[in-house]
């Protein structure tokens, strides 16, 4: 078959634009360079596989599992079913973030992610800010395994800790960051998300607000006089979370941010900077 003819029999499947990038990411070509390779047989055994791909889109799999990797703020990271799915509103995250260190701090800074999944947080700012050191910490083995993957890839110098958020950590940080699980345990969400991605990566107690509570109580051990805290937050979580901050981090500074959406769902804690 030529990649024409896949690209009919894709089409006639699943999605037009879905059809092209799963076949572009098989061929090593961006989506629009492949238009000029139409009249080019396929090997067997892209043919086979770019088939199974097509079946499990048809099968309601997120098409960045299938495809094996998600570009996240320009790096290309991969993900598969043990982490979740990068998205655009944690890149909002990190850019906020970035700006924020690039303003308070001259000197190299030591990071903590905490939540890591694939990586896709601390490995960005790694590359995107002057960093010391970066700690990458999940309790799920499988999560680390994909971010061992990651650090590998993309020539970070990242250390893993397997470990429950600040549980026994004694080392001091500059920046701790951290995209939790926020989800509420009966709140309902797509379809597509509740049966595919790790429920330990997305659901959390106490009306999801259970790590937040976790990390801001033990989270003074941890912070240098001059240090930032930074969170994704559920769009409904604002306020809950700002009342935690008080109690625990009273001296603390607190800056919200909106998303693009004009949705509530970031949270930066500064202890020690004038604002």
């Amino acid at each position: 078959m030529t990649v024409e003819e896949l690209l009919i029999y894709g089409k006639s499947k699943i999605h037009s634009d879905i059809s092209k990038i799963l076949l572009a990411e098989l061929l090593s070509y961006n989506p629009l360079e492949m238009l000029n390779h139409l009249e080019e047989t396929v090997e067997e055994d892209i043919i086979e596989k770019y088939k199974k791909e097509v079946e499990a889109i048809l099968n309601n799999e997120p098409m960045q599992y299938v495809i094996g990797n998600v570009n996240f703020y320009g790096n290309k990271f991969y993900i598969d079913k043990r982490v979740l799915i990068p998205r655009f509103e944690t890149e909002e995250l990190v850019e906020n973030t970035i700006e924020y260190v690039n303003k308070y701090f001259d000197e190299p800074i030591d990071i903590i992610d905490l939540g890591c999944g694939s990586g896709n947080i601390g490995i960005t700012l790694e590359k995107k800010i002057n960093v010391n050191k970066l700690d990458l910490v999940d309790i799920s083995t499988d999560a680390l395994e994909v971010a061992k993957i990651n650090i590998k890839n993309l020539n970070s110098k990242a250390n893993i800790l397997q470990n429950d958020m600040l549980d026994n950590i004694i080392n001091k940080y500059d920046l701790i960051i951290s995209n939790p699980p926020y989800i509420k345990e009966d709140e309902e969400i797509e379809e597509i998300v509740k049966n595919n991605e790790p429920h330990l990566a997305l659901y959390a107690k106490e009306d999801g607000l259970f790590f937040y509570k976790k990390i801001l109580k033990n989270v003074k051990k941890n912070l240098k006089d001059r240090s930032i805290i930074a969170f994704e937050i559920g769009s409904d979580e604002k306020d809950d979370i700002i009342k935690i901050i008080r109690e625990e981090l009273p001296n603390s500074q607190i800056i919200t941010k909106k998303d693009l959406q004009q949705r509530d769902r970031m949270i930066f804690i500064f202890n020690g900077i004038n604002l």
